[in-house]
């Protein structure tokens, strides 16, 4: 009977994981802070809202680039010590913006921000990975999940306030505290002075500081390369769908651009909700089933939104593509984890940046098909297409085992 049961996590990884989805929230308020902030930054640098963006481009370039530096770090030298280290980072960095004397300076210290933010959710994710087993960890990642899904509604909430009563540096003074707090709690904990103790370690194995010997070492197998080709097409469907759907709803559904975003940000909505049912709905329907039912709603909600006759179809419709997206992504995380223990740092690297190259040419590739298909049918072949990935990914990819044999 006892064999029934799901496995309990100890009191400090629990605590541990409370604090990382603080970290992870911080991670991406920090990544959408400054959304709200380009008129204000342009009218006080005197510079057009097209360098003002610099702010925004720079971070998320050097973000993508750095995870090739951090993913092998973490796995040498412990990933709970480099991301809070690197939590402590961001609030230098956020502290110099909000001081910032020029837009090139303020540039530079989102760089620097970028830097150090890059650690926090690829190696909290591995270290997630490397404390809890296989059995239990998707539901435990989701709710790393939450604090990250929730950072990306209060960056545009907070730089938005902020900006407009008390002014765009206490956004970043704001931000520069949390991270403090955050980062002193995290260096706190003794996971943090822990080297690698990971599950399914191989004592023996050989993990070097090259990126590139180690994405090597992950990508040699089969189910690896399976993988990460999905993880592909994923950013590329649904971040590429994404980034047109604001203009669409302002084009065919004749909607002020302040309310399309809002719509459109239901999306985030629809992922909490996800985050807080994860526990039942993966003991309930498992992996096999979150991913079919997870793109099969992400499929339908884009098909509704292509051509929806009413705007007001679109609210329930966002929220329930962002809940489909995120049942589908944080399975995708799980099994991302369990590709190379002793490499769990670099697996979810190469997670990030391959996820972040799929988002980028998917936002081109859309653009790009607007003027020959128009926006409804790029929504509706987006939609259908993350579909189509959902049904064929388990017959390239194992999935809804328990891989205890992986442990």
């Amino acid at each position: 009977m006892s064999e029934s049961l799901p496995p309990v996590i100890e009191p400090s990884t629990r605590r541990a994981i409370f604090h990382l989805s603080f970290a992870t929230f911080s991670s991406m308020t920090i990544q959408r802070l400054c959304d709200p902030m380009l008129p204000q930054l342009a009218q006080e640098f005197h510079v057009e809202r097209a360098q003002a963006a610099h702010v925004i481009s720079f971070f998320a370039i050097t973000y993508g680039l750095m995870q090739v530096f951090f993913g092998p770090l973490g796995d040498r030298y412990g990933k709970y010590r480099v991301l809070s280290l690197a939590t402590l980072g961001c609030s230098l960095g956020c502290l110099g913006s909000a001081l910032a004397w020029s837009l090139p300076f303020l540039v530079f210290c989102r760089v620097l921000t970028a830097t150090c933010t890059a650690a926090i959710i690829p190696l909290g994710l591995a270290w997630v990975g490397d404390s809890v087993v296989y059995q239990i960890r998707q539901e435990t990642l989701a709710k790393v999940g939450l604090g990250s899904t929730m950072g990306i509604v209060a960056g545009q909430l907070v730089g938005g306030l902020l900006t407009d009563t008390l002014g765009w540096r206490w956004a970043f003074g704001t931000v520069s505290a949390v991270f403090f707090v955050v980062g002193w709690v995290l260096w706190s904990n003794p996971n943090a002075r822990a080297h690698n103790q990971g599950l399914g370690l191989d004592d023996q194995a050989e993990v070097s500081l090259s990126f590139a010997d180690n994405a090597k070492a992950v990508l040699i197998k089969a189910r690896a390369r399976w993988l990460m080709s999905f993880i592909f097409l994923e950013g590329c469907i649904a971040f590429g769908a994404l980034a047109i759907s604001a203009t669409h709803l302002h084009d065919q559904q004749g909607l002020r651009v302040s309310l399309a975003g809002t719509i459109v940000a239901l999306f985030g909505l629809g992922g909490v909700i996800y985050m807080i049912g994860a526990k039942w709905l993966i003991r309930r329907l498992g992996e096999k089933q979150l991913i079919r039912l997870g793109t099969l709603a992400f499929g339908v909600a884009y098909g509704s939104i292509g051509f929806a006759p009413d705007w007001r179809v679109d609210i329930l419709a966002f929220t329930l593509a962002g809940f489909g997206f995120f049942m589908f992504h944080n399975t995708m995380q799980a099994l991302a984890t369990q590709l190379d223990p002793n490499r769990r740092g670099t697996c979810m690297a190469l997670f990030a940046c391959i996820l972040f190259g799929g988002q980028s040419l998917g936002v081109v590739v859309c653009t790009e098909l607007i003027p020959y298909w128009g926006s409804g049918l790029v929504l509706l072949v987006a939609g259908l297409s993350l579909t189509l990935i959902g049904l064929t990914l388990p017959m390239f990819v194992k999935v809804g085992q328990a891989q205890s044999n992986l442990q």
